[in-house]
């Protein structure tokens, strides 16, 4: 019949449409015809060829990324050219034998020239946003790429030959493609700038910021290691603007959602303003100027400085500003440019971006609720330490696990939850590098120097230069400067290596595109689809809102001659013509360590630091305070180049997150504004508690390990080698040139690859027990220990909840020294004393003061 039909000139009739709802839809089919409203719309942003004339950005495809969907779930549409006209938001559509195509392991829904798209009346359904199919992933299975899975008789070379063709096909395994981030915020468009900063977001700033200062603080002052705090930043931020959303929303008052972009200016916020206690110097050069520091290394007749509150506030205000212009022209050269990772940035980005989906909202919860346990915890613990301290050398933090004489030399445990957290943060290898130096230097170098007594050194003074302490104070800045001497090398050539090669990228990609005229239509649909929807949309953010390079070079010309106007009125031992080199050559260094911290994720700052005490102190000499002088443009340096850098892993955060520049700036000035004003507060409030001649006093728990450093480096500028005892000098030779043989083989054997590149010592983490002693490297040991044996018995409980543990542990234990100075503030004192005694020790006490059982009688 349908022959007779045909030849009778009749068409064959019509099929009707089967009409598909989107939750129906798989992966690789087509043929499907289905009703969808249009949700959100987002144009993807051409990327110019280099080399390519400007006529080729005519010819260059519309591309606009369409979420759509109907009461089933969405899916991600790919319209183009004139199919973008349709595509409008809230528009409703027919779309006629489109079908799916596979972009880096997701699903996408286009209509080629088979098909139609066909406006329609308005839909009554209600978009079911909660079920996106382009958040599915799908992996590829082949059964030729597996040579288990092949059929019998399949020939090895067949096998190579498909899986080559498979590749040039685009088939490539799937787990060398990352999963897109951006498609699960395709209906959350970034609001503009001016409401990426709220109110609440200062507010909870200014509330948390001061918190985390003062522990950072405290731990620069005590252990000389203070780890990152981004990571506990944004969870607390997330928790208290989600809590006050929710608290509002349940009142009945409306409030503006929380999203990732606001989430990111409180973390900046807090950062910006933590930040500044380390490289603003209030755990290294400047308590290095006071009297009390000087004396623990046993200068006397040297200037010191008494750092008033208002004259640590005012060299803040003149420097700090100057860092937030200083790599400000380089963010999109840096991050778009040269793609440069900034790891802890790229991490934070990563978990901030989980927190606002709602498998990430629900991990929120749990990492919050271990959070406040662990603080409460901590907290409790500390209160309870504080009641048998009644006295020198009382209470648990004197506890001789090891025996008498182990604690001696310091070897004990002083039951520190915040040092335990710190351990659990920090990398293995850096706490075993602490306990591994603490073992060489107080358990075998000491004691044997000390045997020297009266052949090598005669004075018995421990804080002497002329004593034993001009051993310890000098070999350990020898190790620091000649692991800081290599790093800075290694970095600035590996550095000018990916730079040449980025370079030699870029003159091929150049040659390649003039080769071929520009390239035609076709050519630049396919370089817009190697480019993941990820990044597309972050440089059409990120370049939308860039600031302009002039704002940025006034910005710092201005604040570098402010600074260096008023630096040398401030510190009267530093000319003008030094701070203004400084601000010269800070730039460049800058540049090198942004660079080197986007490639590596260390800050070379505090390095720069310690050659510009070298430099300045020797260049002002002793008799005009070159100590002095060589520490106030290490400052300059180190918060100029070093909090600059920090800036830079900001940008990168808000790069990956659509936050917009110009909102960052603008936090990172807020932070900036409100650490320069809480630092010196908190610093001024140490000194008031602990005392000012008890801070950075050799053996008690504030001896501010890294300002001893600074001004054993300073003193050592201006006084020379004369002052040292017998073999000092051979021994800082020997211990410089170790730490660079030590470098070259970690260099050597993570090129190689070796097993053991793991259980090489850092050297500048084995370096500072020489300036503090071995106790809290035991603390930070215990805490890598514990890590250790919870990621045997579950790691997935401990890769979520390690960080925000030793979180808890840190802030519970800092927070007890808030309470602790108020009882100190009115004479307060802890009602007993728990000490440990030695036999003879004990014998004494029962002879003085225990009555003999027959006098009682």
């Amino acid at each position: 019949m349908s022959t007779a039909a045909s030849q009778g000139g009749e068409k064959p009739a019509l099929r009707k449409p089967v009409f598909t709802k989107v939750d129906q839809l798989k992966p690789v089919t087509s043929g499907h015809t289905l009703t969808v409203k249009v949700v959100s719309a987002a144009p993807v942003p051409a990327r110019a060829r280099p080399g390519s004339p400007a006529v080729a950005s005519f010819r260059a495809p519309r591309i606009v990324e369409c979420l759509v969907g109907d009461e089933t779930g969405t899916i991600v549409f790919t319209a183009r050219n004139d199919q973008v006209e349709l595509m409008k938001p809230n528009a409703t559509v027919i779309l006629r034998n489109a079908k799916i195509d596979m972009f880096k392991g997701s699903m996408r829904l286009a209509v080629d020239k088979w098909g139609r798209i066909e406006a329609t009346e308005p839909a009554s359904f209600t978009v079911k946003e909660d079920n996106n199919l382009s958040l599915v992933e799908y992996e590829l299975v082949n059964w030729v790429v597996e040579k288990n899975l092949a059929p019998p008789g399949t020939s090895e070379k067949k096998r190579k030959k498909k899986k080559k063709r498979n590749i040039m096909a685009g088939e490539n395994d799937h787990e060398d493609e990352e999963p897109s981030v951006e498609a699960a915020f395709a209906g959350q468009p970034p609001p503009p700038w001016w409401r990426q900063i709220t109110a609440r977001s200062v507010v909870v700033s200014m509330a948390v910021a001061p918190l985390f200062t003062l522990i950072s603080m405290r731990l620069g002052l005590t252990a000389g290691i203070v780890p990152s705090f981004a990571m506990s930043a944004s969870l607390v931020s997330f928790f208290a603007i989600g809590s006050w959303a929710r608290l509002l929303g349940r009142c009945g008052v409306a409030t503006q959602p929380f999203t990732r972009q606001e989430n990111i200016v409180v973390q900046t916020c807090i950062s910006a303003c933590t930040t500044l206690s380390v490289y603003g110097g209030f755990t290294s050069f400047l308590p290095a100027m006071t009297e009390t520091v000087a004396k623990s290394i046993g200068e006397t007749g040297a200037e010191n400085d008494a750092l008033h509150p208002w004259k640590v506030m005012t060299f803040l205000f003149l420097t700090s500003f100057s860092s937030l212009f200083c790599n400000l022209p380089l963010t999109k050269i840096m991050i778009v440019d040269y793609k440069l990772m900034y790891p802890t940035g790229s991490a934070i980005a990563g978990i901030i971006n989980s927190f606002h989906t709602p498998k990430g909202a629900a991990t929120a919860k749990l990492q919050v609720r271990a959070l406040v346990q662990t603080l409460i915890g901590s907290f409790t613990w500390a209160s309870f330490q504080w009641f048998y301290t009644g006295g020198d050398g009382c209470g648990f933090q004197d506890f001789p696990i090891f025996g008498l004489y182990a604690y001696r030399q310091r070897f004990y445990f002083d039951f520190s939850p915040s040092l335990v957290g710190v351990g659990m943060i920090c990398p293995y290898l850096i706490n075993f590098s602490l306990l591994f130096g603490a073992v060489i230097s107080s358990g075998i170098m000491w004691p044997l120097l000390q045997k020297k007594q009266g052949e090598w050194f005669t004075d018995p003074s421990r804080s002497s230069f002329r004593g034993i302490n001009g051993y310890k104070v000098p070999m350990g800045v020898s190790l620091v400067l000649g692991d800081s001497l290599f790093q800075l090398c290694s970095v600035s050539i590996k550095a000018a290596r990916h730079l040449w090669k980025q370079n030699q990228n870029r003159q091929q990609g150049s040659t390649l595109s003039n080769g071929d005229g520009g390239g035609s239509s076709c050519d630049d649909e396919a370089e817009e689809q190697s480019s993941s929807y990820d990044d597309r949309r972050r440089n059409q953010i990120f370049q939308g809102d860039y600031i302009p390079m002039h704002f940025a070079l006034a910005g710092y010309a201005i604040f570098g001659t402010i600074s260096t106007i008023f630096v040398p009125r401030v510190f009267p031992q530093i000319r003008y013509q030094h701070v203004a080199l400084c601000y010269a050559l800070a730039p460049l260094l800058a540049f090198c360590n942004a660079y080197a911290a986007g490639l590596t994720d260390w800050s070379l700052g505090t390095i720069y630091g310690k050659l510009a005490i070298f430099i300045f102190g020797a260049w002002v000499g002793k008799a005009a305070g070159g100590e002095i002088a060589g520490l106030v443009a290490c400052g300059v340096v180190v918060v100029v180049i070093g909090n600059s850098a920090e800036l830079m892993q900001d940008f990168r955060t808000g790069y990956l997150t659509l936050t917009s520049p110009i909102s960052m700036f603008a936090s990172q000035v807020i932070g900036t504004t409100l650490g320069c004003l809480v630092n010196p507060l908190i610093f001024a409030g140490f000194q008031k508690i602990v005392g000012k001649e008890h801070l950075g006093e050799a053996g008690t728990p504030y001896a501010a390990p890294m300002a001893v450093a600074f001004r054993g480096i300073a003193s050592l500028s201006v006084e020379g080698i004369k002052t040292l005892p017998k073999h000092s000098i051979q021994l800082c030779m020997v211990c410089f040139f170790l730490a660079i043989c030590v470098d070259c083989v970690t260099a050597l054997a993570n090129a190689r690859k070796w097993r053991v590149r793991g259980c090489i010592p850092n050297v500048m983490a084995m370096t500072i027990p020489f300036f503090l002693g071995p106790t809290f490297a035991i603390d930070m040991s215990l805490g890598s220990l514990i890590l250790i044996l919870w990621r045997r018995a579950d790691k997935q409980a401990a890769t979520m909840l390690s960080v925000v543990v030793a979180s808890g542990l840190i802030c519970g234990d800092g927070l007890w020294a808030l309470p602790s100075a108020f009882l100190s503030t009115f004479k307060v004192q802890p009602p007993i004393c728990m000490k440990f005694l030695s036999s003879y020790q004990t014998d004494q006490m029962q002879q003085h003061f225990i009555p003999d059982s027959t006098t009682r009688r």
